[in-house]
């Protein structure tokens, strides 16, 4: 006789497949990572073609001394650039890390000048001082539904208004900063800067806090729609406060960093930074609408922009054009974000519903 033969029970969507594997959950997040590695490939490809490019046309470029000014010149903006990738993330922008740093490198000199006071009690004092900042912003965002733009941008003219009240003029001078201070902008280790290796282990450590702690991957939840993460149960207000808090400290650290690297400071330093910062996070593929990027893309982008700057000036070119580039960067990157996340939308779509 034969055997009747039976079908199996259909299995319902994105049940889990022989092997128990998710087979389209899994599919769409094989997707979506690898088009954050592409974004991350191309900046990179970039950054090197311009390093190669340049250092063809001067080979003077990449000496001893040129790869040394190259590094230090970037560990600042990829320190911001890192606590901006946090607030961006979570579909908020913080303009108000320029005058934070300004305000920071000012009380860090203040603090040190004329005594002996180590690193580490700069290090403390103006990441406090930029936390403190963080905090004001972050309760008026997150808790006063005050928009992020606004909040920022007063807060941009509060803290330039209270450090130029502040230092009457003022600046702190290099002769005053204690040795050791200064020794953590110019020092190194194994030959390679102290500011760089800073630099890195904080990028290091918030791409890590993001990609394993669950409240790191809410902060993309949130980007990618606030209202939903909030039906799911994610504290939306907390987390976008937590960010700005962030972001607020590591200018703050940044601020510090800035005197130990120059010494000599007032009170507007690092004025109208905020804008490149921006444009860092963004060609280093952070969507500005928020919910995509690393903040390893992020740090890719403050290295294309620091190197082509100094590029620029190797080959003896016009200073407009780096403002110029920026902005086509921008431009770019904004365009080519909106079509990627459109076509990796429909993908995902055509996937799920196979």
């Amino acid at each position: 006789m034969s055997e009747t033969l039976q079908k199996p029970p259909p299995q319902p969507s994105g049940a889990a497949a022989p092997g128990g594997q998710h087979r389209p959950r899994r599919s769409a997040r094989s997707l979506a990572d690898l088009v954050l590695r592409v974004r991350e490939f191309s900046i990179g490809g970039a950054l090197l073609v311009l390093i190669f490019g340049t250092w063809l046309a001067n080979p003077g470029f990449l000496d001893g001394q040129g790869a040394r000014d190259l590094l230090l010149n970037s560990s600042i903006l990829v320190l911001l650039a890192t606590g901006q990738s946090v607030v961006v993330l979570t579909r908020n922008i913080d303009l108000s890390v320029g005058s934070v740093v300004g305000l920071s490198a000012f009380a860090c000199g203040g603090f040190v000048s004329g005594t002996h006071h180590g690193a580490l009690a700069v290090v403390l004092v103006g990441t406090v001082l930029g936390a403190a900042c963080g905090l004001v912003s972050g309760l008026l965002v997150s808790f006063g539904r005050v928009p992020a733009l606004v909040v920022t941008l007063g807060m941009l003219y509060v803290i330039q208004g209270a450090g130029h009240a502040w230092a009457h003029g003022r600046q702190i001078n290099a002769a005053d900063v204690p040795d050791e201070v200064l020794a953590l902008g110019s020092g190194s280790l194994l030959g390679v800067p102290y500011l760089p290796l800073l630099s890195a282990l904080l990028l290091a450590a918030t791409a890590w806090f993001l990609r394993s702690y669950r409240s790191g991957r809410e902060m993309y939840a949130i980007g990618s729609s606030p209202e939903a993460a909030r039906l799911a149960g994610v504290p939306v207000r907390r987390r976008v406060f937590a960010a700005y808090v962030f972001s607020g400290s590591v200018a703050g650290f940044a601020g510090a960093l800035w005197l130990a690297r120059f010494g000599t400071v007032v009170a507007d330093a690092a004025n109208g930074w905020e804008l490149t910062v921006v444009s860092a996070v963004v060609v280093g593929g952070v969507a500005i609408t928020g919910g995509v990027g690393t903040v390893w893309g992020a740090a890719l982008g403050a290295l294309l922009l620091t190197t082509m700057g100094g590029a620029l000036v190797v080959l003896k070119v016009d200073p407009f054009w780096e403002q110029a580039i920026t902005g086509a960067l921008l431009l770019a990157a904004i365009s080519t974000d909106r079509v990627v996340r459109s076509r990796t939308t429909d993908a995902l779509r055509k996937r799920s519903r196979h």
